[in-house]
């Protein structure tokens, strides 16, 4: 699977074996670490090889917002590609291992692997698309839209990453998904028990098993349904 790996995903198996072998640098984060923050130099961005990271801001007052999740098998640091400094900080949700793809090292990793370029810029793509609809979804989703379009979002990067896209352990708290998602500690437990009792997931502590992803799915039309009433 590609979390052990120092690759991201997108790359054929000889790229894979040969961008390992050209990455030799890797570095353990501590539970709890801060691995970088907001104005810190970009000098590389990071391979996640086991393990799971955040990425959160912080205001002046102290209020802190979650801006992302990422697993093992995906790439970290992104947020500053093409910048001078980070813009976020990065901290370790469990013990975890990146590799480090130093950008002096990128120049001459894509001119031998041309399909790394491809697949950075569209990772990156990614995760701007990904910025974009959590702000979307702050403003025009309801709780348990929000709650189903997380549970719905990681299912399919497990899948990318070639786990099961239907039981997975969440890395993250309760709290933090709220945090991510707008929502408060207690309406993101009611929720999780709702679709439980619905039929929707199976969850025992942060093991979750999506048992109607069609039904998570329909959540998201209902709002887009009520609409096409409205105007008929």
């Amino acid at each position: 699977m590609l979390g052990h790996l120092c690759v991201p995903g997108g790359l054929n198996p000889s790229e894979q074996q040969r961008l390992t072998e050209l990455i030799k640098e890797r570095i353990r984060i501590p539970k709890g670490t801060l691995f970088f923050k907001v104005g810190d130099p970009v000098t590389a961005i990071y391979s996640i090889r086991y393990g799971s990271m955040k990425t959160q801001l912080e205001n002046e007052s102290g209020h802190v917002q979650i801006t992302g999740f990422f697993l093992a098998g995906e790439l970290l640091g992104l947020d500053g590609f093409g910048e001078e400094t980070h813009l976020s900080n990065a901290i370790a949700l469990e013990d975890t291992e990146v590799c480090v793809l130093r950008l002096n090292d990128l120049d001459v990793l894509t001119q031998e692997i041309p399909a790394l370029q491809h697949q950075l810029w569209k990772i990156l793509s990614k995760e701007i698309s990904r910025s974009h609809n959590l702000v979307l979804s702050l403003g025009a989703m309801r709780s348990e839209q929000r709650v189903a379009s997380f549970l719905l979002n990681l299912s399919e990067r497990f899948t990318n990453l070639g786990y099961s896209p239907t039981e997975f352990i969440l890395r993250m708290s309760r709290e933090e998904i709220g945090n991510y998602l707008g929502l408060t500690l207690e309406t993101v437990s009611r929720l999780l028990s709702r679709f439980a009792k619905e039929g929707l997931i199976r969850i025992h502590q942060r093991q979750v098993q999506l048992l109607n992803k069609h039904g998570l799915h329909e959540l998201l039309k209902q709002d887009q349904t009520i609409k096409l009433k409205k105007q008929v």
